[in-house]
């Protein structure tokens, strides 16, 4: 069987010449791209054929024009090839016998450069959303990054060539994930979204000797229960809103008349981001409690609840690095939540966001870090249940104390922040996150871009209610070719029967830019938006807004003292 990718302006799928081996199995072969580098190339390719069983093995050999040759004894499974649309591939398979499932496949002759000596490692990315693609993408820059999988990965994903994307791995099933980490010689495992952390699927990696970026399910309680998060807050003088705790409707409501409107309600546990109510009236917060203790519209994350009082001021982002005792600060970071311009609307999971964020100074990180971080990461360890992972604090600025207050923890990447984090980032996230998982935070220091990044996020209409699916986005690679600065990262696409991108969920595209500045960044993303053909998508056109205005106010009164002096 001859494989042949032939590089073209759209990179498409398609179909390889389909022969029998052995029993009749047959093989189709993908072809995305993974960028501009050689070696990231030459690399990722070789180790991403996998999947499409060939019974009784086979040896194939893979060549890259103007490159080098990597052998492969045998070849259990083939995937989806992606490389480097810069390169043609060749592969060429035979029945020659092989190894036993789950043996190391692939040879890697090297180059002579030094680097071939330095620590590699093969990174399974867990989740499937925008998030995902970031850290996909930021692993994949990385030097000591040999290869990146992405369980179970999007289209998008698989298409920009970030990571190949094991679809049918079920990321539920421990036992099925630690099979395929020993099969592919998986050195870290990064595990995106909150609920494989709360299901404890770090617990069982470790416990199979797995390095794993997240924290345990006991620790992941920080998110998967806000009742903990507030006890750890109380017990540890860590700052946060007044509440209370309820299971009774009747006593809830009781509280909320006592405290009065606006008042927050929030079910207790993993509500994919949307059990958060601020209820601005009585009768508001009287419905929510209903809806939630009553009609049950969270399930079981809704068994009990918590209500909270209202805090005035500027939200912000805040993220750390921990390593159950060392916490590493990165790049501050705002979103924005509400649907609508002008920040109107129901809550989001995200509509956009920006890095830095101008009102987190670097005396207000320093204070979050002693205040809040910390305590909590000594707290934790106090209680016997170490953190490892990213402590993701949503902070509320008090309008009138200036001062930082604690909203919630998230106990992964933001979805949207992990974006323009990771369009800055500069350092090797490999090596950082496995520093973390190997408890070396101390001895790491982290390299950003200068200047700034933004993400506009483009959603389903209707979002976040109901919404149709299955809406074609046309236009994509223009819009990434607007500026080198643009990326665009998938968070709910697939691809139909005609080779289009469709939208399978609420928030569907993270259109992100680098800049000089936010107006630069801004400019860059909108510009790009503007390029995408989907008429079912909409998008917030003023995000920034804060920063923006915080900026234009600083030179207004820059000016008049300018003015004043002369």
């Amino acid at each position: 069987m001859i494989l042949q990718y032939i590089p073209k302006r759209r990179t498409d799928l398609f179909c390889a010449q389909k022969e029998k081996i052995k029993d009749s199995v047959s093989m189709a072969c993908t072809a995305y791209s993974v960028g501009n580098s050689p070696r990231l190339a030459g690399t990722r390719a070789t180790r991403a054929f996998f999947k499409y069983n060939i019974n009784g093995g086979s040896s194939s050999s893979v060549s890259f024009t103007g490159y080098r040759t990597w052998n492969t004894l045998s070849s259990s499974y083939l995937k989806e090839c992606y490389v480097s649309s810069r390169w043609n591939f060749v592969v060429r398979a035979s029945r020659n016998g092989g190894q036993r499932s789950g043996e190391s496949v692939l040879s890697d002759k090297g180059n002579g450069n030094a680097k071939d000596s330095e620590e590699r490692v093969v990174v399974l990315v867990i989740g499937g959303g925008g998030r995902e693609h970031a850290l996909c993408y930021a692993l994949q820059r990385s030097p000591s990054c040999d290869a990146v999988f992405c369980a179970p990965g999007n289209a998008g994903i698989a298409q920009s060539g970030s990571a190949t994307c094991i679809s049918d791995l079920d990321i539920a099933d421990s036992a099925a994930v630690i099979t395929f980490c020993r099969t592919w010689g998986v050195g870290l495992v990064v595990v995106g979204p909150e609920a494989p952390l709360v299901a404890g699927l770090t617990n069982e990696l470790v416990k199979a000797g797995i390095p794993t970026f997240g924290p345990s399910s006991e620790a992941a309680a920080l998110e998967g229960s806000k009742d903990f998060m507030k006890k750890l807050c109380d017990k540890y003088g860590i700052p946060t809103a007044k509440y209370r705790t309820f299971t009774n409707p009747s006593e809830a409501k009781q509280y909320v008349a006592e405290q009065g409107a606006p008042i927050v309600i929030k079910a207790d546990g993993l509500a994919a981001g949307k059990g958060v109510i601020v209820a601005m009236t009585l009768d508001e917060a009287y419905e929510a409690i209903d809806s939630i203790l009553v009609n049950n519209a969270f399930g079981s994350a809704g068994s009990r609840i918590i209500v909270e009082e209202f805090l005035e001021g500027e939200e912000a982002s805040f993220f750390a690095l921990v390593d159950g005792e060392t916490a590493l600060p990165l790049e501050s970071a705002q979103d924005h939540k509400r649907v609508g311009d002008g920040d109107i609307g129901p809550n989001t999971g995200g509509m956009g966001a920006y890095s830095p964020a101008p009102i987190l100074t670097r005396e207000l990180q320093s204070v979050v870090m002693e205040t809040i971080i910390l305590p909590t990461v000594r707290g934790m360890a106090a209680e016997d249940c170490k953190f490892v992972g990213v402590l993701y604090a949503g902070l509320m600025i008090e309008r009138e104390s200036g001062l930082p207050k604690l909203i919630e923890y998230n106990v992964r990447f933001g979805d949207p922040e992990c974006q323009v984090l990771m369009m800055r980032l500069e350092s090797d996230l490999a090596k950082v996150l496995l520093a973390a998982c190997r408890g070396e935070l101390g001895d790491v220091s982290l390299k950003w871009s200068p200047g700034s990044a933004m993400v506009v996020v483009m959603a389903s209409r209707g979002y976040p209610g109901a919404y149709k699916k299955g809406t074609v986005i046309r236009n994509l690679e223009e819009a990434e070719l607007v500026s080198p600065a643009v990326k665009i990262f998938h968070a709910g696409t697939a691809i139909d029967s005609n080779g289009e991108f469709v939208a399978t969920g609420g928030r569907v595209l993270g259109v992100t830019a680098k800049g000089k500045d936010l107006e630069e960044a801004a400019a860059r993303a909108y510009d790009a938006v503007e390029a995408i053909d989907w008429p079912e998508g909409f998008y917030r056109r003023d995000i920034g807004w804060r920063a923006l205005r915080r900026k234009q106010n600083t030179g207004f009164a820059a000016a008049a003292a300018a003015k004043k002096n002369a």
